[in-house]
């Protein structure tokens, strides 16, 4: 079968800041999966309105309600009205605009939303005129979940599954399970049928067995010493804020990753740095993997 999208279905790559959206239209219904982060709002409206002309976005679904994965819902339920399905693990969570939302602890914006309904481990969605299958997918994130469409054999894995990898497994953060969720996914997924797979971030693919191992082994990793795991998340929040603000004085960072309380936890458990030296270390890092550079005092996204 070929590993192309059906007639129904638009992959669309964004960037770190933003994650990727699947945006679907088979004539009679229109959804789209995933919808960016709140300083793309305006942008992300603009390219379902393009896609779309005239007709209304009907439905948005999230495979979990990280701030790059939903920070365009309020912006889209606002300009079309949409229908809002978000995992069934995060309804309390949303609701009430509390406790179980990330925004805070990881120093991000989302704008207030509600919903609609909410996608259960093993329940159907439609969408594109196919049929989903919901999966449970804890790991990176306890609540996330993810799409496969068995009679297209794709895989819609949200930050479960990227080509390079995955997302950072949040939990182990706070010192909670997630390496062992993490790792069941990739065994789960590994039992699929997948010919093609949607990643939140980076390009889709076809090399499913590769990219599992690509991931076991970052997994091993990680695991085998979770102070790789708060490392690694010290350097992608840093650079969030950065996507984000876009500069930053340097003098400034070390009060901006005290904001961060997943940052804060995990080197209270993991690193035992002063925050001045963990500051100092992560700018280091992000200027040495070219993701940032110093400009008269100031650390500027690159």
């Amino acid at each position: 079968m070929s590993a192309r999208l059906p007639p129904s279905m638009r992959f669309v790559e964004r960037d770190s800041l933003s994650a990727n959206g699947v945006l679907f239209d088979d004539g009679r219904r229109t959804a789209l999966v995933d919808t960016g982060y709140v300083k793309h709002r305006a942008l992300t409206v603009a390219l379902v309105r393009r896609a779309l002309g005239d007709r209304p976005l009907d439905l948005v679904v999230n495979t979990h309600l990280h701030s790059d994965h939903c920070g365009g819902n309020a912006a889209l339920q606002a300009a079309f009205g949409a229908r809002t399905l978000i995992p069934e693990a995060s309804a309390d969570a949303v609701r009430h605009w509390g406790e179980g939302l990330t925004y805070a602890s990881t120093g991000q914006r989302c704008d207030r939303f509600g919903f609609d309904g909410t996608l259960e481990d093993g329940a159907s969605v439609a969408l594109g005129g196919l049929s989903w299958r919901v999966i449970a997918a804890p790991g990176h994130d306890p609540d996330s979940v993810i799409l496969h469409c068995a009679s297209e054999r794709i895989l819609i894995s949200a930050d479960v599954l990227w080509a390079t990898g995955f997302g950072i497994i949040f939990p182990e953060l706070e010192g909670e399970s997630g390496f062992a969720e993490q790792r069941a996914m990739l065994e789960r997924i590994d039992t699929l049928d997948v010919a093609l797979v949607l990643p939140g971030h980076g390009p889709m693919f076809t090399d499913v067995r590769g990219a599992l191992r690509t991931a076991r082994q970052r997994l091993d990793r990680l695991s085998a010493d979770p102070a790789n795991n708060a490392r690694y998340a010290a350097k992608a929040l840093l650079k969030y804020l950065l996507l984000d603000e876009e500069r930053i004085a340097l003098d400034a960072v070390p009060g901006r990753m005290r904001g961060v309380h997943v940052t804060m936890e995990a080197n209270r458990r993991y690193l035992g740095m002063s925050v001045e030296a963990l500051s100092e270390w992560t700018v280091g890092e992000l200027v040495r993997a070219g993701a940032a550079r110093i400009e008269d005092g100031v650390l500027v996204n690159a």
